[in-house]
């Protein structure tokens, strides 16, 4: 018997030493060397944090692009997806239930123009970006409330995207609202 707890008591403190000390001292000293230090990529407006680029939030208001939904209320504490398949009842009320409410507030667009991700919610629900389509999909109505040319919500649109490692084309909503207030 002596011959088995001895070596799983010295496996057992290597272990505890390894993954609770050298492993998380490692993933610290890589994340202070970032440009962020760790703390996450913070957009900052008139030196106050607005929130994280990394992290999806919700924007209610019209004069604003949406990203997508969350079914985790953008609580990135409880990151994850709603579990529910393409065929549950309740899923398909509840997308029909924001394809609804995406064409009251964006009365221009027709339904089979509405990117799917604009009404479905992401794995994670904290998705930051959304495809070029999705935020192109909004021009005309965040153009009316603020009282601009399309084009110009569409070249702020072009300034802003980014290209994916898969090749698509993506905006993060944060930075796009945060350079839509900045717009004159």
């Amino acid at each position: 018997m002596k011959q088995h707890i001895l070596p799983a008591i010295k496996l057992t403190v290597v272990c505890i030493v390894v993954f609770m000390v050298i492993y998380p001292l490692v993933i610290w000293v890589a994340a202070k060397a970032v440009p962020a230090k760790g703390e996450g990529e913070k957009v900052v407006v008139n030196g106050k944090v607005v929130g994280y680029a990394l992290e999806g939030q919700r924007f209610t208001s019209d004069k604003y692009f949406n990203g997508r939904p969350s079914a985790v209320n953008y609580n990135a504490a409880g990151s994850g997806g709603s579990n529910k398949g393409p065929s549950n009842p309740d899923y398909l009320k509840e997308v029909s239930n924001r394809i609804d409410s995406f064409l009251v507030h964006n009365p221009t667009v027709k339904k089979e123009e509405i990117p799917s991700e604009l009404v479905t919610a992401s794995g994670s629900g904290l998705d930051p970006d959304i495809s070029l389509k999705a935020a192109l999909v909004q021009v005309n109505r965040i153009a009316a409330i603020r009282n601009r040319a399309p084009e110009k919500i569409q070249a702020l649109i072009q300034s802003q995207k980014t290209r994916s490692l898969n090749g698509i084309d993506k905006v993060n909503v944060l930075q796009l609202n945060v350079a839509l207030d900045a717009m004159k």
